[in-house]
């Protein structure tokens, strides 16, 4: 608003170069209470959530599920999510998602990708085909074609 406010006035006065007032860096989290310590730890129970008991192939899973299955507050756990892994939730579950499925895609040629898709917790094709591409840069199918054809390569 003050640097709107600093625009017009210049504008106002005849001033063609408006100063440019910087902006001041925002503490996102600032209070939060989460000590490192917790974020420690969340960060710990939603690794081993993710790795071990494997979540994200919950098509319903959301940030209120993950917080309530390692006990902790959702806003902590968005907090840790956000700042230690650079990711909002639907990202980081989506990154798992993919790579669960780049696995299957690889090792199960028998498995239709439409069956992939619902193992590793998508409900939309749409959504599933976008996430793979944003992150692989390929379609699913795509992916699968090109590690079959590595494959028969090495193969020869």
């Amino acid at each position: 608003m003050k640097r709107l406010l600093i625009q017009i006035v210049s504008r106002y006065l005849g001033d063609e170069t408006p100063k440019v007032v910087p902006e001041r860096p925002k503490k996102k989290y600032k209070k939060s209470g989460l000590t490192q310590d917790q974020a420690h730890t969340i960060r710990q129970k939603i690794k081993k959530a993710f790795d071990e008991d494997r979540l994200y192939r919950n098509n319903e899973l959301g940030l209120d599920d993950l917080a309530n299955h390692i006990q902790h507050n959702r806003y902590k756990v968005s907090q840790v999510i956000n700042t230690y892994f650079s990711k909002n939730f639907y990202s980081f579950l989506n990154d798992y998602r993919i790579k669960e499925a780049k696995y299957l895609l690889e090792n199960n040629p028998q498995l239709s990708v439409k069956a992939i898709m619902y193992e590793v917790g998508f409900n939309s094709k749409n959504s599933f085909y976008s996430s793979f591409k944003k992150i692989t840069g390929l379609s699913p199918n795509d992916y699968r074609s090109i590690v079959a054809y590595e494959y028969d390569v090495q193969m020869a």
